[in-house]
C-alpha cells in the first residue's frame, strides 16, 4: 500500500530535542514554514514534570520512563570485527532519550565549551609530538572549524540556557575562581555560579594543597530568576537532587521545555507531530537532493512528508542509522578505510574514586544539583597535552552532589555485605558520609570502532538495527589509569577511612551493562573534505546539500567535556549559515 502524502513544507525537522528545537525556532523566526516530527510522546514541564510525581526514583531512575523503548528499537553491540553483535536489550551503559525534549530533558546540565586545541586535535598532535605519537589504527581528525568562529554561538546557547558559572578567561583576563585554562570568552556567564557543596569545598582545598587549579564548573541549572533571549522566564534551582533521568519542575534546569518550546509552540508557522517515527530521508533520482521524509504515524501508517529542506536532529545513533537506511553517503568500511557514514564512533573513558568517612562527617547528599560541581582542568586539553604523554587525550576531574536517592545514590564500600543485617549496617555507616570523585575522559576514534546496519536483527517496523562495533584501546586504558592515580592523590589528602578507586584494566572490554554516560558521538562526522567526513563545517551533507545533520554524530572524536554545550553551539552555527547564506542561494556552502 502506498504511503499517504502530506503537503510540502519549507523545512522538516526530525527529532525535537535540543538541536531540533534550536533549528526549528531559528528557521521559524526566518519566516519559513517548519514541521517537527518527533517519534515519542509530547511532554512539557507541566503537567509531565510536576512535583511531586516527578520525584519518583523507581519510575524514572529505575524503570526509565523518559528513555527509548528497547523492545521496539535498539542497537546491537560487538567488540571486534570478527564477533557477532547481540542486541542491547536492557538500558545500561547509555540512555537514549525519547519524546519531546529528548536527552535535553534528562541531562544533568554540565555545560562546557569545546577547547580550541581539541578542535584541531590531529594537527596539534602532529605539530607538538610528531606522527609517531598517533597509534596505528587511531583515526582522529580536525573538526574543520575554529573556536573563534564558534565563540558567539557558545555564548548564544549559554544565554538561552541561563547557564550558571564563573568566567575564567574574560577577553584574555584570567579571573579569580574561574577555570584558568578555558578559552577566552567575550562575556560572563548569564547567571551566578551554583552554590558549592561540602564535597566540592573538600576537593577545592585538597587540590590547592597539590598546586592544582579548582573552579566552579559551568552548569545549565539556573541559579537565579532569569529571562532568556527568547523572552522565556526561568526559575532558580532549589537543589532538589532530581536532575539526571528526570525533568525539572522548577523551570531551572535548561531543557527545550524550559527555554525554547514555550514560544516556539505558539508560532503559527511551526507545527509539531508526535508519535511520528521517520524511517528514511527521501531523495530524487539523482540522489543529490532530499525531497522530504517518510514516517510511520501513531496508527502505524506510512506517511510521505515533502520538504524543501531536511534537518536530521535526532539522537546521535538515530541520525547515523537514518543516513544508512536512506542510502545517503558511502557507508564506512573499516577494512579498506573507505566510506564515511558510520566512521569514528566514540564514547568516553572514565575513572572514579569513592571516599568513605567516619559518621561525624556529613554531606547531606539529598541536597544536589546535576551541574553543581567543583572541577579541575589541569589534566585536560592544551594545558595537559603540552607535555609528552604515553596517550592522547585527557579528562576533567570533578566532585559534586547530584542527589541522594536511596536506590541508585547510596554507595557502599567494596567489602560491604550485599544483603541482610550487614548490608543495612554498612548503609547506615556510609549514607551521608561518603563522596565520589570522577574523571570524565576523552575517547579517541579508531579505524575499527564504527557504526553500520546489522545484517541479522530488525526493529518493530522490519528495518535493520544499527550495529555498534566498539571496544577500549590501550591508549584509552592508559588515560583512565593515569586519571585514577590523580584521583587517588587528591583523595589521600582528604584522609578518608576507606578509599575505593575505579580504574580500567588492560584487556578490559567495553561493558554495556553498567551506566557510564550518554555521550555517544561520531558516525556522521564533520570535516574539511568529503573523502573523510559526511558533513562540511556548517553540518551540511556533502552529498545532499539540502540536508543538514545536527548533534554529537558530527564529532570526529570525543573529548573530555560533556557534549551538550558543543551540540547547542553547532546548532546555532548551522542555523546562522542557513539563514544568512543558504536561503539566499541554496546549494553547497563549501566547495568539495
Amino acid at each position: 500500500m502506498s504511503a499517504a502524502r502530506r503537503g510540502t513544507v519549507d523545512v522538516v525537522v526530525v527529532g525535537l530535542g535540543w538541536t531540533g528545537s534550536i533549528m526549528a525556532k531559528e528557521l521559524a523566526d526566518a519566516g519559513l514554514r517548519v514541521l517537527a516530527l518527533e517519534r515519542g510522546e509530547p511532554r512539557d514541564t507541566y503537567p509531565d514534570f510536576a512535583y511531586p510525581k516527578i520525584a519518583d526514583e523507581l519510575t524514572y531512575g529505575i524503570r526509565y520512563k523518559l528513555f527509548q523503548n528497547l523492545s521496539r528499537e535498539t542497537v546491537t553491540l560487538r567488540h571486534g570485527l570478527g564477533d557477532r553483535a547481540v542486541p542491547y536489550r536492557r538500558l545500561g551503559a547509555f540512555l537514549p532519550g525519547n519524546g519531546v525534549g529528548g536527552a535535553g530533558v534528562h541531562w544533568n546540565g554540565m555545560h562546557w565549551r569545546m577547547q580550541p586545541y581539541d578542535l584541531k586535535l590531529r594537527s596539534n598532535t602532529l605539530e607538538r609530538h610528531g606522527k609517531a605519537a598517533i597509534p596505528e589504527g587511531m583515526s582522529i581528525q580536525d573538526w574543520g572549524i575554529s573556536y573563534e568562529e564558534l565563540e558567539p554561538c557558545f555564548e548564544r546557547f549559554e544565554k538561552v540556557c541561563g547557564t550558571a558559572g564563573l568566567a575564567g578567561n574574560l577577553a584574555g583576563r584570567i579571573m579569580p575562581g574561574g577555570n584558568p585554562f578555558e578559552a577566552p570568552r567575550r562575556s560572563p556567564y548569564p547567571t551566578a555560579p551554583l552554590k558549592t557543596f561540602h564535597s566540592g569545598a573538600l576537593l577545592r582545598d585538597a587540590a590547592l594543597q597539590l598546586g592544582l587549579h579548582p573552579f566552579v564548573s559551568p552548569a545549565a541549572n539556573c541559579s537565579e530568576p532569569y529571562t532568556n533571549p527568547y523572552g522565556v522566564q526561568m526559575g532558580p534551582c532549589n537543589y532538589c537532587g532530581y536532575c539526571e533521568r528526570f525533568g525539572c519542575y522548577m523551570y531551572s534546569k535548561a531543557s527545550p521545555q524550559s527555554t525554547i518550546l514555550p514560544v516556539l509552540l505558539r508560532q503559527p508557522n511551526f507545527e509539531l507531530r508526535t508519535q511520528a517515527q521517520v524511517i528514511r530521508v527521501n531523495t530524487d533520482a539523482s540522489g543529490r537532493k532530499a525531497t522530504g521524509v517518510t514516517y510511520i504515524d501513531g496508527q502505524g501508517r506510512e506517511v510521505e512528508q515533502p520538504a524543501d529542506l531536511v534537518i536530521l536532529s535526532a539522537y546521535q545513533l538515530h541520525n547515523v542509522r537514518l543516513l544508512l537506511l536512506s542510502k545517503i553517503g558511502k557507508p564506512y568500511d573499516p577494512r579498506s578505510g573507505e566510506g564515511v557514514v558510520g566512521k569514528n564512533y566514540a564514547y568516553q573513558m572514565n575513572a572514579g574514586a569513592t571516599l568513605f568517612f567516619d559518621r561525624d562527617t556529613h554531606f547531606n547528599p539529598f541536597i544536589g544539583a546535576g551541574g553543581g560541581t567543583i572541577a579541575l582542568d589541569d589534566f585536560n586539553s592544551e594545558a595537559f597535552q603540552s607535555a609528552q604523554r604515553d596517550f592522547i587525550g585527557g579528562a576533567y576531574l570533578s566532585v559534586g552532589s547530584s542527589g541522594g536517592r536511596p536506590i541508585q545514590q547510596a554507595p557502599l564500600p567494596d567489602d560491604a555485605p550485599r544483603w541482610g543485617s550487614g548490608w543495612k549496617q554498612a548503609l547506615r555507616d556510609s549514607y551521608g558520609h561518603s563522596m565520589s570523585l570522577g574523571a570524565e575522559g576523552s575517547n579517541m576514534a579508531y579505524r575499527d570502532c564504527y557504526l553500520d546496519l546489522d545484517p541479522t536483527y530488525r526493529d518493530v517496523h522490519g528495518q535493520p538495527l544499527l550495529r555498534m562495533t566498539f571496544d577500549w584501546k590501550d591508549n584509552d586504558i592508559r588515560q583512565g589509569r593515569f586519571m585514577a592515580e590523580r584521583l587517588g592523590e587528591i583523595a589521600r589528602v582528604l584522609n578518608p577511612r576507606k578509599l575505593v578507586l575505579n580504574a580500567p584494566a588492560f584487556g578490559q572490554h567495553f561493558n554495556a551493562i553498567d551506566y557510564q554516560s550518554t555521550h555517544n558521538t561520531g558516525g556522521a562526522i564533520m570535516g574539511e573534505n568529503p573523502r573523510q567526513s559526511v558533513l562540511n563545517k556548517y553540518l551540511q551533507c556533502w552529498d545532499v546539500p539540502n540536508l543538514f545533520v545536527l548533534g554529537a554524530s558530527a564529532f570526529p572524536q570525543n573529548m573530555a567535556y560533556n557534549p551538550t554545550g558543543m551540540v547547542g553551539a553547532l546548532a546555532y552555527w548551522a542555523a546562522q549559515a542557513i539563514r544568512e547564506r543558504y536561503l539566499r542561494d541554496p546549494g553547497p556552502l563549501v566547495d568539495a
